[in-house]
């Protein structure tokens, strides 16, 4: 019995220290520890961390300059549409006015004072009637053109406005040109119309143009 416990004793030392190769206590040195982390490790770039302020500024500045495009985006075209709104419609050229048109002439006489009617041409939104005017006689002669009556071929009074024509006409004086202007929605059925036209305050006058036609 003796015998066979020394035997399985020494094989169970046998068989432990088979096992145990290889295998070393830890080295809980703390200076060790530190020196071979120190030698083995790998350098890692550090993280730039940013300050609270700076991300608030950034942000702060790329609101700000989205605001102020798009402001400057909407003002441009509040702008371009403004232009477009109170830009007024272009007016022919006086020489346009002045071509010579079939049927005129029509003019009318009184007292040495001739009333010429050049043309009639639809243009921005009115009939545009090209009047010349001259005082071949004596005497000074005055206008007032609230005293114009414009009619059309129905009898009816028509809204006019005058442009160019002179307040007085001297004696033996040259030729004057000007506008009368009656909105296109006056005539919508309309084919001819007349001026009639006195002095002021005398209304010695009776100048009167008849049957000026209206052609689209």
């Amino acid at each position: 019995m003796l015998g066979a416990g020394s035997v399985s004793a020494y094989l169970g030392f046998a068989v432990g220290s088979e096992a145990l190769k290889g295998v070393t206590a830890p080295d809980a040195r703390p200076t060790t520890k530190f020196a071979n982390n120190k030698a083995g490790a790998t350098p890692q770039a550090g993280v730039a961390l940013l300050r609270e302020s700076d991300i608030i500024k950034t942000v702060k500045e790329r609101i700000e300059g989205k605001t102020k495009a798009a402001k400057s985006q909407k003002t441009e075209d509040e702008e371009d549409e403004t232009n477009k709104q109170q830009k007024p419609p272009e007016k022919p050229k006086e020489e346009d006015l002045d071509k010579p048109q079939a049927g005129f002439p029509i003019s009318s006489d009184s007292e040495g004072v001739n009333l010429a009617v050049q043309s009639a041409r639809f243009s921005g939104g009115a009939l545009l009637v090209r009047v010349k005017m001259q005082n071949k006689g004596q005497d000074t002669v005055r206008f007032l053109y609230s005293f114009l009556d414009v009619t059309d071929d129905k009898g009816r009074t028509l809204s006019a406005s005058t442009e160019g024509l002179p307040s007085e006409l001297p004696a033996n004086g040259p030729t004057f040109s000007g506008t009368v202007s009656i909105p296109t929605a006056l005539l919508d059925d309309v084919k001819r119309i007349s001026l009639s036209l006195t002095d002021y305050p005398a209304q010695r006058l009776k100048l009167q143009v008849s049957d000026i036609p209206v052609e689209r």
